[in-house]
């Protein structure tokens, strides 16, 4: 099984620790191609118009100023640096010794920064969205596309992966649709269906979480991830086609 995940808009910078290392990080392979995003985006936020580029308000001049320095920042794991809804919904610090090292075997983050990381990768925190047109790179989902085929294609290969990006950071990476799920989120207001952002990250987060706790086995078939997710909420198995993805949709009671 292979869960990818989105990162959090917020990070938590680390307090110490030693700068993030190329050789350190997963699919090493995209080295090179990390280090023009990361001098693109240190020029990029050094400019007067830094937060106009990145797309973030003034208030997060301090975070953009980081961007300059990342090299010499220090570094943490990924699932410490990640933050926010899902990931307080996937709690990884509250898993047993075994399902954590499930998680850190199972779950890629796609990265506007990093391409992808493992969930253990030590790296800083940083202010940068998959939907940022970087100078000279352009929109980072479609630069990291081409890029991210093969080291995640390899990686995912023989594995039911369970999608769980929101849409900015499923177009840098598209898994075989035969074995990949996505994962939607609705939630039923007055008998009609809506996607709440806020309840959809936390209900995949939960989603990540119970994958990793639940007995039984991974699941390793859309049926058998079907059949995971309906021990603990309403869902549905829209199948896919030689084109487009399984879908499965989890309805929330409003």
């Amino acid at each position: 099984m292979l869960i990818l995940l989105p990162p959090s808009e917020g990070k938590r910078a680390a307090a110490a620790g030693e700068p993030f290392e190329y050789h350190g990080l997963s699919f090493p392979d995209l080295a090179a191609d990390r280090s023009l995003v990361l001098a693109a985006l240190a020029e990029a936020s050094a400019g007067p118009d830094a937060h106009v580029v990145l797309g973030v308000g003034q208030s997060l001049a301090a975070e953009v100023a980081h961007n300059r320095t990342l090299r010499a920042e220090p570094s943490a794991p990924a699932h410490d640096v990640y933050t926010g809804v899902l990931y307080e919904a996937l709690g990884y610090h509250g898993l047993a010794a075994a399902q954590q090292q499930r998680a850190r075997a199972s779950i890629v983050v796609v990265s506007a920064l990093w391409g992808a990381v493992g969930f253990a990768d030590r790296i800083p925190a940083y202010r940068l969205s998959m939907s940022v047109a970087l100078p000279g790179l352009g929109k980072l989902a479609s630069w990291w596309k081409p890029r991210l085929a093969a080291p995640l294609g390899e990686r995912a290969a023989g594995h039911l992966v369970v999608d769980c990006r929101s849409s900015t950071y499923a177009a840098a990476f598209a898994p075989d649709p035969a074995r990949t799920v996505s994962v939607n989120v609705f939630q039923v207001r007055g008998g009609v269906r809506k996607v709440v952002s806020h309840f959809a990250k936390h209900t995949r987060g939960e989603l990540a979480r119970h994958l990793l706790v639940r007995g039984g086995g991974e699941p390793g078939t859309p049926g058998e991830l079907l059949a995971a997710a309906q021990e603990k909420w309403t869902a549905e198995l829209v199948p896919g086609t030689a084109r487009t993805a399984h879908r499965l949709n989890i309805v929330l009671d409003g």
